[in-house]
């Protein structure tokens, strides 16, 4: 049961909540701040005082009044014309994670909501009703408004929704769950369109996958070393601490204990036919490569971390103050960088594994295994084309790394002169997750098989626990020419599900 204050949620609740079907709940302390809130918006509205989005239009109509007899009206066209969005339907953990986000940040006493209009939203969560959201359509400014707009309209009684899975009318929805259709009053349309929540929620998933991928690099670094005979004294801890980056120095600490117990690498086992006094840098320099993504990402967390408790609507009220002050907390910019930081970092975990992947399959690079990992080579291909398909998604990532923060569009009549484009940060920065989730997965599958002709008796205890987990998911060692997608989508699905970091943890306690 996660419990809203509006405060305190963080991104292992919102993977929960957003993935698990884990209940929510408000706080005692979040239904008085909403009712306090609400209660002072209907005595600014009773007082007739000229508001922006409660008694005017909205953008550049903020200019004309709206009287009293028509916010009802006012709240409702402003969700439907608002409802632009284009594209594919989000996946419906990103939009679980969006109605989430939106419950948390108005549950802050800032919006004006009514506390059934919030229970609503919770009861949605809860009762497994899920707008349909396209992804496409944010400018990352004034909010994002028209996703947000979608998230809306089950709830009003338009749109589209999934119900336990299955998608219908919105209405339909919302009646199969029991949920009663509401009548948006004033400021609540506002209220549940402004604000950063696409981007969060498409961003804090892709952030925590982030993290584990990082940890599985680690895994896989680590493998790697042993398969390619590698030399752990750079890894020592001195070399580390005399350059004080702590994502560095946890890196090349993961590192010692995976390997730890190897047969195969040089600092356990001298081979004096091997003659190497370095190994190339993509095993040499994985703590500070690794390092340099596990800096990047600390600072994006401590940000989404704040930014998934903020008010950022607009206008905000502060009853305690007796003010009502429209600003532009909606504006993206603090998470248009983060998460533009995110794609390009973790991006780097891709890239660096095709590189330690070129090298179990490259025979010139190998440190004598077989071409392409396959010993009855020109009759069988092995690991060629695998190598290929990593390479490919390697440089479709800088692709979509390109920093979608460094455009802006104006809108609404140039009064949104400047605009984030977070949400397009956000979505690419998963589709960079999800490449480097495949290339992870191809590199998995390589190393198992570099390590299985090394011979299953010399690998470290930890890398012992990795092999085994992937074998007794179904992965094959390979000795003839077989369909590898299969293969490939069983290490992809073991890296989503953290078995394989969680199988080295088993040997080596947590990882950093």
């Amino acid at each position: 049961m996660v419990i809203i204050t509006g405060k305190d949620l963080t991104i292992e609740n919102v993977v929960n909540v957003a993935r698990h079907d884990e209940k929510v709940v408000l706080s005692e302390e979040a239904k008085a701040a909403i009712n306090k809130a609400r209660a002072y918006v209907e005595e600014k509205l009773a007082s007739g005082a000229v508001i922006y989005g409660l008694t005017t239009g909205f953008g550049e109509f903020q200019k004309v009044f709206v009287p009293a007899e028509d916010a009802k009206t006012l709240q409702h066209n402003l969700i439907i014309s608002h409802s632009c969005a284009m594209g594919n339907p989000m996946p419906i953990e990103v939009a679980r994670a969006m109605v989430l986000l939106r419950i948390n940040s108005v549950s802050k006493g800032n919006s004006g909501l009514k506390l059934a209009t919030v229970q609503t939203m919770i009861d949605m969560l809860n009762k497994g009703v899920t707008p349909c959201i396209p992804e496409k359509g944010s400018l990352g400014a004034s909010g994002d408004l028209a996703l947000l707009a979608h998230m809306v309209q089950p709830m009003i009684g338009v749109g589209e929704a999934y119900y336990q899975g299955k998608l219908m009318s919105g209405k339909e929805a919302m009646n199969s769950a029991g949920i009663p259709i509401i009548e948006l009053a004033s400021k609540e349309g506002l209220a549940l369109i402004n604000g950063t929540q696409a981007m969060c929620a498409f961003g804090t998933l892709a952030l925590y996958d982030a993290v584990q991928m990082a940890k599985m690099g680690d895994v896989l670094a680590g493998m790697v070393c042993e398969a390619q005979i590698g030399i752990r004294k750079a890894f020592d801890p001195k070399v580390h601490i005399v350059r004080g980056h702590q994502g560095q120095i946890d890196s090349a600490a993961n590192l010692l204990k995976l390997t730890a117990g190897s047969k195969l690498t040089l600092d356990e086992n001298p081979n004096p036919e091997i003659v190497k006094v370095q190994d190339a840098y993509s095993v040499r320099c994985t703590p500070q490569i690794h390092g340099g993504v596990r800096e990047a990402l600390k600072y994006v967390w401590n940000l989404m971390s704040r930014e998934i408790n903020a008010s950022t609507d607009n206008p905000l009220v502060f009853p305690d103050e007796d003010e009502v002050i429209s600003g532009g907390n909606f504006h993206g910019e603090p998470v248009a960088i983060a998460l533009d930081t995110l794609g390009m970092a973790v991006a780097e975990l891709a890239d660096v594994s095709e590189r330690r992947l070129e090298r179990l399959v490259n025979p010139a690079l190998s440190y004598g295994l077989p071409a392409f990992l396959c010993r009855k080579g020109g009759l069988n291909n092995g690991f060629m084309i695998a190598q290929y398909a990593a390479a490919s998604m390697v440089s479709e990532n800088k692709i979509y790394a390109h920093p979608a923060c460094v455009d802006s569009i104006p809108s609404s009549a140039n009064q949104e002169d400047h605009v984030s484009m977070g949400t397009t940060s956000a979505r690419t920065a998963r589709m960079i997750v999800d490449n480097v989730r495949s290339v992870q997965a191809i590199e998995l599958f390589g190393v198992c098989q570099a390590l299985y002709l090394r011979g299953e008796d010399k690998m470290s205890p930890a890398a012992k626990s990795v092999y085994d987990c992937v074998r007794a998911a179904g992965v094959p060692a390979v000795e003839d020419d077989i369909l590898m997608h299969p293969e490939l989508v069983k290490c992809e699905d073991l890296i989503r599900e953290e078995k394989p970091v969680k199988a080295a943890e088993k040997i080596v306690g947590k990882l950093a």
